[in-house]
């Protein structure tokens, strides 16, 4: 029986690949068995019997290289040893550059846990004591009661569905989880899940900070704009979470604080920490290939010269991820890791946009609101008479202006757009729900500043307005659509006008995958262009792109990549685990 190895692919018998023999590193005592067991996981995974055991198995240099790998497959069932081992135990860290994963997942927010939660095995059914309101697509359904959605066929399902999202993944996953949702409904999901351990792919998810990911740093005190069960991820109702944590919901809308506790909660109470990994943080991500002619079958990085001229001669092969942990005492541990499959789900906010223009850079021009809000609340801006400028016309400047407002610091608010312009974020928001960006968007329309008049004394607006440059003297100078250009001397500066992902640990920090290769990926502008129902990237494959990266930035939609993906990654296994025990061909390219 031909097994498949992970790391180069190639069928045979694991004592016989040449990866391991040139690779291969002596083990040591304490982790000898359980890298062992790690192995025939994978082994389990690709549907292949393994053909060798701790018994039979006597080659030293070849059995440290099989022992090091997916311990994580067994989890907590492995005993103390396995807890003790990298890739295991919580707080370990990424030191084995030997170990190949199925999946690994750069960004640990909500999309990164979802796709966790569902590569764990969780799969979801039509919930028998539930009608779908809308007849047709519960028609559908019933179709295949007996099959998980994972297993069924997305673009079929999609069909005729509309929401609020581009992709059609994420229109249907959350009409199932949140029926007629844009309708004012509550309808309770038409789901229910049920764990299969024999689905888990081992994967591993890679995050800067704790579970949640940019949650932890959004400012605490705000209201989410979206309802609090519209947070929530599947299997754990957001409510049950307050009520067992005694927090009273005041409303229906909850503050980020509030949203980040009930991710890390989450990945705790679902059982998926054994998947994750903090402080750690990306520096590089790049394909591997392999020379057709190379009968030893090592991979390597190649050149983009050398890929252009001669690209016909090379085949890619895994992924190579790598990057530090951070670590206790603050020093760097770098790790290398490989993968077959990358999920990209690191979302828009690591880098502020900017104007860029003249004195940008001026300690007194903030570019992210919790460095703002730590300013006001440090009351290093009270008591001055100079205002604050805001420029945005989106939700976080918004946030912005109460901040200034609440300490009474006086606000000048610069905008391109007009006040009646449809595309504003407040014209989509009911008054009743949404109160206090109501409250500044009367604000934005009622107190214009005129050409000819001064400032109001505690906010005016300036649409249609563009900052020019800041001077040292903390001035700035704004001009209008008109050409008229004014001067205004400040107390602090204030730049939210959207973000970009950091992407720099990829090639061409990314761009190549965005749907305009010329531009920076952006939520809005220039998402990743995926395939719609797999969420692979169209230009990269067995690299797939979730949440705001493609266009979803709202929590309720971002889910349905993670189905996408999970449906995509599940097929190939299946197809997989056939080609292996059928015994054809040389195992998975």
């Amino acid at each position: 029986m031909p097994v498949w190895c992970c790391r180069c692919s190639l069928s045979g018998h694991l004592r016989c690949c040449n990866f391991y023999k040139l690779k291969a590193r002596p083990p040591t005592s304490q982790n000898i068995t359980t890298r062992f067991v790690a192995r025939l996981a994978l082994l389990r995974w690709s549907g292949a019997q393994p053909a060798i055991s701790p018994r039979n198995y006597s080659d030293t240099e070849t059995e440290g290289e099989i022992f090091n790998s997916l311990v994580q497959y067994f989890g907590d069932n492995l005993g103390r040893k396995v807890k003790a081992m990298p890739l295991v135990e919580e707080t370990s860290l990424l030191e084995d550059s030997s170990v190949t994963f199925p999946v690994v997942i750069i960004g640990n927010g909500p999309s990164g846990i979802c796709l966790s939660y569902m590569l764990s095995g969780y799969r979801p059914y039509l919930s028998p004591e539930v009608v779908h309101p809308n007849a047709v697509l519960h028609s559908k359904l019933e179709e295949a009661r007996h099959l998980s959605i994972v297993d069924q066929d997305l673009e079929y399902l999609s069909e005729g569905l509309e929401g609020r999202s581009s992709n059609p993944v994420a229109v249907l996953f959350d009409t199932l989880l949140h029926p007629d949702a844009d309708c004012g409904h509550d309808h309770p999901s038409v789901l229910h899940w049920k764990l299969e351990e024999h689905q888990y792919i081992p994967h591993l998810v890679l995050g800067k900070g704790p579970p949640g990911g940019a949650w932890h740093n959004m400012e605490g005190s705000m209201l989410t704009i979206s309802f609090g069960n519209w947070m929530e991820l599947p299997g754990l109702k957001f409510k049950d979470w307050a009520s067992s944590k005694r927090r009273n919901l005041n409303g229906d809308r909850v503050t980020p604080e509030e949203v980040a506790r009930y991710y890390k909660h989450y990945v705790k109470v679902m059982g998926l920490q054994k998947n994750f990994r903090e402080n750690t943080y990306i520096t590089s991500v790049s394909r591997l290939y392999r020379d057709q002619d190379d009968s030893a079958g090592l991979e390597r990085e190649i050149s983009a010269q050398q890929l252009q001229t001669e690209k016909s001669k090379f085949i890619k092969r895994n992924w190579e991820v790598r990057g530090y942990q951070r670590v206790a005492d603050g020093s760097h541990v770098p790790f290398c890791v490989f993968a077959e499959n990358v999920a990209l789900a690191t979302g828009t906010l690591d880098s502020p946009a900017r104007l860029d223009i003249e004195g940008e850079d001026f300690p007194f021009v903030f570019h992210s609101l919790p460095e703002f809000g730590a300013a006001v609340s440090k009351g290093k801006l009270r008591g001055r008479a100079d205002p604050v400028l805001v420029v945005g016309a989106g939700l976080t400047a918004a946030d912005a202006v109460l901040c200034a407002c609440s300490s009474n610091i006086p606000v000048i608010h610069v905008f391109r757009r007009r006040v009646t312009d449809p595309g504003l974020i407040f014209k989509q928001l009911p008054k009743k729900l949404y109160p206090e960006y109501h409250k500044v968007y009367h604000l934005m329309c009622a107190q214009c500043c005129p050409a000819d008049s001064g400032l109001f004394s505690d906010y005016t607006s300036f649409p249609e307005h563009r900052v020019l440059a800041f001077k040292p003297d903390m001035k700035c100078i704004l001009q209008s659509v008109s050409g008229l250009k004014r001067m205004f001397r400040l107390s602090a500066a204030v730049v939210l006008i959207g973000s970009h992902p950091n992407l720099s640990f990829l090639k061409e920090q990314g761009c190549y995958l965005g749907r305009d290769s010329s531009q920076p990926i952006s939520c809005k502008g220039n998402p990743m262009e995926v395939d719609a129902y797999t969420y692979e990237c169209v230009k990269e494959a067995h690299l797939f792109a979730l949440g705001p990266l493609v266009g979803d930035n709202f929590v309720r939609f971002l889910k349905g990549g993670a189905l996408g993906a999970t449906h995509c990654l599940a097929a190939r296994q299946k197809e997989q685990q056939r080609l292996l025990v059928g015994g054809g061909g040389d195992g998975p390219a």
